[in-house]
């Protein structure tokens, strides 16, 4: 190569560095994760995400950064978290719950958000349609209002003489949900009792109600809050030998009796294809909204056995797991 081809061929090399450094800085993939709680009451759906995005090929510290903001249990953190994540220039975010995802949507128009939700999205605003969400927003949504009634039905599986039914909700929660379990006590001959909580220092007086008004079980509605302070209901609920009931399977492994209701891992794996179909191009208003895939019902033995309850033989023969 002679003298003046050298010169070019360096030229074109030094020309070309910015290009390259650019191509490589948008393979680096930002993603928002708004969360409800904290990091370590977080740490399962986290695992679950990561582990869904791992498995399509984005792996943090090498083609992905999350973004990380908690909102510690506190909703009226949530506007100003998802601002932040809006100021970090994140590429989607990711969230759960009726609040965050309304503070999300409040935040911005243009960053794609893919959301995790227990109740149908469209009578909230969240999307036009399930098939055809539109807008900024898709993700995966339960329907709270077919699940309740199998839930009462398998708690009075396990309590034979159920009657009296507390229903443990969070004033935040979507009426809907409430107005749903009311419906599907009536349903089942229970009478129900609502106990609406604002804040974790008013736990233990809804279960001294509870206590007082001799209800037979618990029944703790879907709340992204509640969730949050789970450890804290759980350890009530046995203290004042309440059985309890919830939606998701996290609560039974940290305590809780029985759960019945889609698979929090398989929620949260799932959405991580969301992220990867956007973060590919696809525009989430043309991602249809998707339904769990799974549904378990967990059992806790050992804590039954804690609250002097010999559970049906049938009853734990279906369960997906039984935890001893």
């Amino acid at each position: 190569m002679d003298r003046r081809s050298a010169i070019g061929a360096a030229a074109v090399l030094v020309a070309a560095m910015p290009l390259v450094a650019r191509a490589q800085v948008a393979k680096v993939a930002r993603v928002g994760f708004l969360g409800n709680s904290n990091a370590s009451s977080g740490a399962t759906q986290v695992n679950a995400f990561r582990r869904g995005l791992r498995d399509l090929g984005w792996v943090e510290g090498k083609n992905l950064v999350i973004e990380y903001r908690w909102s510690e249990g506190r909703s009226d953190h949530l506007p100003a978290l998802a601002a932040d994540l809006v100021r970090a220039r994140v590429d989607v975010i990711m969230v759960s719950g009726p609040s965050a995802i309304a503070a999300a949507q409040k935040a911005t128009d243009t960053i794609p958000i893919v959301f995790v939700l227990l109740v149908d999205p469209t009578p909230l605003g969240f999307v036009r349609s399930l098939a055809h969400p539109g807008g900024n927003m898709t993700g995966l949504a339960s329907q709270y209002e077919e699940l309740i009634t199998k839930q009462l039905q398998l708690l009075k599986e396990a309590l034979p003489n159920l009657s009296r039914v507390a229903l443990l909700r969070h004033f935040e929660a979507s009426p809907a949900i409430l107005s749903a379990a009311e419906s599907a006590a009536r349903s089942l001959g229970l009478v129900a009792r609502t106990l609406t909580v604002t804040r974790t220092e008013e736990f233990e007086a809804a279960f001294l109600t509870a206590r007082s008004e001799r209800v037979d079980a618990v029944q703790v509605l879907p709340s992204p809050y509640l969730g949050a302070h789970r450890a804290h209901i759980i350890e009530l609920a046995a203290r004042h030998r309440l059985p309890a009931f919830y939606e998701l399977g996290l609560y039974v492994r940290d305590g809780g009796l029985m759960s019945y209701g889609p698979s929090s891992d398989d929620l949260y794996g799932r959405s991580a294809s969301y992220v990867d179909r956007i973060l590919k191009g696809a525009r989430p208003g043309d991602l249809a909204v998707e339904r769990p895939a799974r549904f378990e019902l967990v059992i806790n033995r050992k804590t039954a056995a804690a609250l002097g309850l010999t559970l049906p033989p049938a009853l734990l023969a279906r369960a997906d797991e039984v935890i001893e």
